[in-house]
């Protein structure tokens, strides 16, 4: 059982790292770092997309805006982490 328990918070924290990779992607994209009309960064950028919007968009309609900020990812890598350490927590051993 500790190896699905593993699996669950390694899955997780690959998770983490998608959000953060669409927040940085995001930025760079918004200050013309990088082109999203290269077909391998817009490959890139779709498939994180797809895959964080889900969790982000609910979040993103709750928080009030700030100035153009985006503190959805934020909110969204605390929930993770906090059902991440609650599997950790109370996951029978």
């Amino acid at each position: 059982m500790n190896s699905l328990l593993l699996l669950i918070a390694n899955v997780l924290q690959l998770y983490i790292w998608a959000v953060i990779l669409v927040a940085i992607i995001g930025w760079l994209v918004a200050f013309g770092v990088i082109n999203s009309s290269n077909r391998l960064v817009y490959m890139v950028m779709n498939f994180l997309y797809r895959i964080t919007e889900p969790a982000l968009a609910p979040i993103r309609r709750l928080l009030p805006e700030i100035g153009g900020l985006d503190l959805s990812p934020i909110v969204l890598i605390l929930l993770v982490y906090f059902l991440r350490n609650l599997l950790l927590e109370y996951w029978p051993r």
